[in-house]
């Protein structure tokens, strides 16, 4: 079993853009972090957003903070692959190296929302993996936003009724996951990105593979 799977990861294959969306404190941020710490393999994108850099923040690890001339720039330029208004400020991908590093069997982690999915889908679909993280129920989001202790009483309700809008666009994911619990909901998500690089299309090196077994 262990050499099949050594073999299994030194075959050529082609990356794939692996998404995480889900309404905010339903828990995609951590679902993230707990995919880079453990997954080498897996890079994070790096946003870019109009809006000003939050305590602890910095410049071109969390987001490239740009102002609005800057963004408008790259809109005008096509540099992005997806890009979106969220609660009054731009956020967007740059395409950068994505494209190359996808030939080259890096696999790239968006944290973004269900219409940068939609835009991601439209320019690549037979890259994109896309997956919905739901909370328990919407009384335990509203608890888990309270409990932050970061917004007003506006904010969240302005937090909640955008959470509703986001939860009726589920089924337009590949897969949905239910956050209840933390480890149990990483496990599902870790299984689906280790399914996913495994698929037969995206094994680009299994042809010469295959090819030298027959002669």
């Amino acid at each position: 079993m262990a050499s099949e799977q050594a073999l299994a990861n030194t075959l050529k294959r082609r990356g794939l853009m692996f998404v995480l969306s889900s309404p905010s404190g339903a828990g995609k941020t951590t679902i993230s972090r707990m995919l880079l710490e453990a997954d080498a393999d897996l890079k994070l994108s790096v946003s870019v957003t109009t809006r000003p850099p939050r305590p602890g923040e910095i410049d071109a690890v969390h987001y490239h903070f740009v102002d609005d001339a800057e963004f408008d720039r790259m809109v005008a330029e096509d540099d992005f692959y997806e890009w979106a208004h969220v609660f009054g400020h731009r956020y967007g991908t740059p395409k950068g190296h994505i494209r190359s590093g996808l030939k080259e069997g890096q696999d790239c982690l968006f944290d973004i929302d269900w219409q940068g999915t939609q835009q991601l889908i439209q320019k690549d679909k037979q890259d994109v993996v896309a997956v919905f993280i739901l909370p328990p129920s919407i009384d335990e989001l509203r608890r888990r936003l309270e409990a932050r202790a970061q917004d007003s009483a506006e904010v969240i309700d302005a937090r909640m009724d955008r959470a509703r809008a986001e939860i009726s666009h589920w089924d337009a994911y590949d897969y949905v996951v239910i956050n209840d619990e933390v480890d149990t909901c990483f496990a599902k998500v870790r299984e689906i990105l280790h399914a996913e690089r495994m698929k037969r299309r995206r094994q680009t090196g299994l042809i010469d593979f295959v090819r030298g077994m027959m002669g």
